[in-house]
This record gives C-alpha cells, sequence and structure tokens, in this order.
C-alpha cells in the first residue's frame, strides 16, 4: 500500500461521511498494515493470566447505588442480521423466549432496574449501537417504550470502511456491481470513534453520565449488577472486561492474556493468532479466561484518550475476503476490524473480572436457540433469563444436523408446536430430517440418528432417553 492508496481509502471515508474519530481508527491500522504488520499476537509476546478478582466476592451494593445507576448509560451493541442463521433483519428482534426477542427482555431487565431503584429514580438509558441495516427496524420495535433513552439518542450507527484489495496494493477495492460490497464492518472495536463521531460521547458527558455498560444483544445473561457497577466505581477502574473459565466449546474464541514480563491485560482472537501458536491459543488450561464481550466503560477516561490521542489504537484484525462473499472468483479484499475488548489493552489500569457463566448466554445457532427457548431456561421477575433450578447450573449441549435446522426457517419448521422439554435433558444430538410434535420430553442424553432417509416426525407426547 502506498501512501496514494492509503490516501484514496481515507478520501473515500469523507465522502462517505465518516467522522474525524473514525477516519483515524482507520488511517491508523491501514497505516500499519502498509508497513507489513499483520496484526499477529505470538504467543512468546504474552503469558497467561492466573489469577482474577471474582465477582462472587464482591460487597453487595452500597443504598447510594441508585446514584451511579442515573449516571449509568446501558448500550447494546445490535448491529447484527443474524445471516448465518439466514435472517435479513435485526438479529435482536428474533423471538427467544416466551414470545420475547432479544429486545424485549433488554428493555424489561433496564425497566426492572429502574422500578428496583425507582426511589433514587435514576435515568438508567438503553441506548443501542446498530448498523445501517438494523436501524430501522429496531428503533420501530422501541418506538413503543417512551423515555427509554431518556436524555439521550436512541442509537448511534455503527460506522463502515472500505475494503482494500488484496494485491500488494492495499487500494480501496470498487464494485460497480453492487457498491454496498466495497464497505465492510470494522468490528465491536468501532464502538469507541463511533461514540466520539455521533456526538453521543460528547453529550454522555455533558448530561452527567460517567460510566457504559457494554454487552451484545444477544447475550441474555449480560444484565447490569448494580454489585459490578458499585465496585468499578469505586476503584475508579477506566476499563473492565468481564471474562469466564473456558471450556472445550472456548477453544476458538477470544482469550485474555498478559504482556509477556508482567505487563498489561491483552486480548487475543484467535484471527491474530500465529498457525503455530494454535495449539496454545486452544489449550483451555493454560489461558483460562475467555472474553464475554461485555464491557465496563469509564467515559471521562474515555473522552481523555481520545482527546489526547484522537482514537484508540487498538489491535488490528486482517480478515481475508472476497468483495462479493458469495462469489468466490471475485476480487480478494482485506478486511480490517477490532475487537471492543482489545481496548483492555489500551488503557492504563484497565482490569478484567471473573464472572459466572450464567452472565454468558449467546444465541450464535439455531442449536442455541432451541437451548434457550426450552423450559431448561426461564425468565425471572425481573426479565433475568436463568437456568431452571433443577438443572444444577449446566445447560444441556444440543447439537442439530445444520443441513436441516442451520436457518431458523427450516429450525421453526422442524418444531412447529414450540421446542421439546429439555429441562431434564444432558445433551441431545440429532442428525437427518426429525420434526418434533408437541409436549415432547427429552431426558438424559438422547441421540436421534435419521441418516438421510425420508423425514421422520416424533409424535406428541413422546418421551426420548437414549439412542434412537
Amino acid at each position: 500500500m502506498s501512501m496514494d492508496d492509503l490516501e484514496q481509502g481515507v478520501q473515500k471515508l469523507r465522502e462517505d461521511g465518516a467522522g474525524d474519530a473514525v477516519i483515524a481508527a482507520f488511517r491508523g491500522a491501514a497505516e500499519r498494515l502498509r508497513t507489513g504488520d499483520r496484526g499477529v499476537l505470538r504467543e512468546s509476546d504474552i503469558e497467561p493470566v492466573r489469577d482474577l478478582p471474582d465477582s462472587g466476592a464482591l460487597p453487595d451494593a452500597p443504598a447510594g447505588v441508585a446514584g451511579l445507576l442515573d449516571r449509568t448509560v446501558v448500550l447494546k451493541l445490535n448491529g447484527g442480521l443474524g445471516t448465518s442463521m439466514g435472517m435479513t433483519r435485526a438479529k435482536s428482534l428474533l423471538e427467544v423466549k416466551d414470545g420475547l426477542s432479544f429486545l424485549d427482555i433488554s428493555v424489561r431487565q433496564v425497566l426492572g432496574l429502574r422500578r428496583r431503584f425507582a426511589d433514587g429514580a435514576p435515568r438508567l438509558p438503553l441506548v443501542l449501537m446498530n448498523s445501517f441495516a438494523t436501524r430501522a427496524d429496531s428503533l420501530a420495535a422501541l418506538s413503543e417504550h417512551e423515555g427509554l433513552s431518556a436524555d439521550l439518542p436512541a442509537d448511534i450507527v455503527q460506522s463502515r470502511v472500505p475494503k482494500l484489495l488484496d494485491d500488494g496494493s492495499l487500494a480501496p477495492v470498487s464494485w460497480p456491481a453492487d457498491p454496498e460490497l466495497e464497505w465492510a464492518p470494522p468490528g465491536h472495536g468501532d464502538l469507541y470513534p463511533a461514540l466520539a463521531s455521533s456526538g453521543m460521547l460528547a453529550a454522555l458527558i455533558e448530561r452527567g453520565y460517567r460510566w457504559a455498560f457494554v454487552s451484545n444483544a444477544d447475550n441474555l445473561g449480560a444484565v447490569l449488577d448494580p454489585r459490578i457497577l458499585a465496585w468499578f466505581a469505586a476503584q475508579e477502574i477506566p476499563f473492565l472486561m468481564e471474562v469466564a473459565d473456558r471450556t472445550a466449546a472456548d477453544r476458538k474464541g477470544g482469550h485474555l492474556a498478559r504482556r509477556a514480563g508482567g505487563g498489561g491485560l491483552v486480548l487475543r482472537e484467535v484471527a491474530q493468532t500465529d498457525e503455530a501458536d494454535l495449539d496454545a491459543f486452544q489449550d483451555i488450561g493454560r489461558h483460562r479466561f475467555f472474553n464475554t464481550n461485555t464491557i465496563w466503560l469509564d467515559l471521562g477516561a474515555l473522552a481523555a484518550r481520545l482527546e489526547r490521542d484522537g482514537f484508540l489504537d487498538l489491535p488490528m484484525i486482517v480478515n481475508h475476503k472476497t468483495v462479493d462473499p458469495a462469489d468466490p472468483g471475485s476480487p480478494a479484499v482485506v478486511q480490517l476490524e477490532s475487537a471492543m475488548g482489545a481496548a483492555i489493552d489500551a488503557f492504563d489500569d484497565a482490569q478484567a473480572l471473573r464472572v459466572p457463566r450464567s452472565r454468558f448466554i449467546p444465541v450464535k445457532t439455531t442449536d442455541d436457540l432451541l437451548v434457550l427457548r426450552s423450559d431448561a431456561y426461564r425468565l425471572a421477575d425481573d426479565a433475568r433469563v436463568v437456568l431452571a433450578p433443577e438443572r444444577g447450573g449446566d445447560a444441556p449441549l444440543v447439537r442439530l444436523d445444520p443441513e436441516y435446522y442451520k436457518l431458523v426457517a427450516d429450525f421453526e419448521r422442524r418444531f412447529p408446536a414450540g421446542p421439546p422439554s429439555l429441562v431434564a435433558c444432558d445433551a441431545l444430538s440429532v442428525s437427518g430430517d426429525v420434526r418434533f410434535g408437541r409436549g415432547v420430553v427429552v431426558r438424559g442424553s438422547v441421540t436421534l440418528d435419521r441418516g438421510v432417509g425420508a423425514p421422520a416426525t416424533i409424535p406428541d407426547g413422546t418421551v426420548l432417553e437414549g439412542a434412537s
């Protein structure tokens, strides 16, 4: 990439109306790429994290916590369409529990906190970080909740950055057949420049907000905990990441580490890992904690960093794609992204907090969706999604044949009367085309293997146990 190519990308952003912080972040990443940086974080450069403060040991929230809530904004990352599950609108609008969507439940959680601390009348706004694709539907769904964002705008919009030709030039790609495909989302790390460029950060500080609680819209376990807020505020931590213990299912997710030689905390994603280090990356005994993508942010600390440097210099993630993801013959491109949690490396005195798995209930596949819709989880009075007490602490493990269940529409057709009972299920594995009737009960570990034959139906009221 020559300086001319770099300036072409910057100019394309300017013409698209991008703010200064977004342009600065793109320029910084593109410049590193131009000079040979590939965003790799080697095992030799990091050390495992052994011990962390534990949320279970935090004291109860003090009597004045309503005052802290009044200065806190709940921000949900809501840019995803759920395309991997065949969706074409905001994933957060998908029904997930008792007829409610992700967004419905998030609203109830925030309103529940307001009621719980009503004596202190906290503002506690809920604000979305939308993409251009999710904004209209999501704001329409929230329109019936007057005052939900309190004295703030209802959302900010995620930025977009040019895809760069992966031919050595790294010039911004041109694709007249569909110019929208010339652009890529810059990852959740865009939160920081988007807050600044949208004017939301300035509005937050002007109106007396000090802290932000940020999480994915599809993680219903990420509910603002007043105990964590009180501890975070009292310790004057600029940035806090919630992490949980890794299991075999988390081997490919981003993990927490420490810079070698006793340095600060850092997040490493699999896309930042050299092939020679993949075994160490996936070693859950060595790297014990994974990033839940839930963070707590001191807005004043963020504003000070942006005022000083113009942008947060986050480690970049380099993704190699084609300009048209559906056409492998289209030009190869580079997409520059960053992770929101990578900011743990950008703030002095940033910390991580070990939290229970119950604060991490994402829905990435229809496997997850079936478990969450089932009676293995319940919706508490305060709208927290909790495991049924009979479960003993672990969710059932579900594996559905992706050929028949990957897309939401196909999944719905095979569970027309709703999910089976999974409250007594340890594991459910389904191979082949199986349709479930009403009131089906799964107990223990069940394997259904229908292979490639004709579709099968599980009759109403069937109790499934063992292999079938």
